[in-house]
């Protein structure tokens, strides 16, 4: 029997990405990427929104494609696979990771994030982006 490693998260960055290169010049690039659970409680009435934060990785030309099209808020779908591992901190704490390395990327939202917009307030984009969750995914 064989096994699968396969993830699909529809969700918006949480800050600008990260982009470096390698010495061949490959691209690589991490973001934050913010997915939203929201249920109904059933003692208040009131909806509780859980929001778990994802560490992505893409390579090569997604990564590229990351750079130059997304920015913070960004509202995307990946595919990818899980990735544990760990590393030493520098008071030599040993801390675990848990990284989405991304084969897939689908833009989603019309326009690119990075063009200009008109001036809004961090409350209003707050607003915005807690609106476009509260949509129904019909999946």
């Amino acid at each position: 029997m064989s096994s699968l490693n396969k993830v699909i998260l529809l969700g918006r960055l949480g800050k600008t990405p990260e982009v470096r290169r390698t010495a061949s010049g490959m691209a690589i690039a991490r973001v934050s990427l913010a997915t939203s659970t929201k249920r109904k409680n059933k003692e208040t009435g009131n909806y509780d929104q859980e929001t778990q934060w994802h560490r992505l990785v893409f390579f090569d030309r997604t990564a590229e494609t990351v750079e130059k099209y997304l920015d913070k808020g960004s509202f995307i779908c990946i595919e990818g696979s899980i990735k544990y591992g760990s590393y030493t901190d520098k008071e030599g704490v040993e801390k675990n990771t848990v990284d989405i390395v991304c084969s897939s990327l689908t833009m989603l939202g019309g326009e690119s994030a990075k063009k200009p917009a008109k001036e809004s307030t961090p409350q209003q984009r707050q607003a915005q982006i807690e609106a476009d969750f509260d949509e129904d995914i019909p999946f």
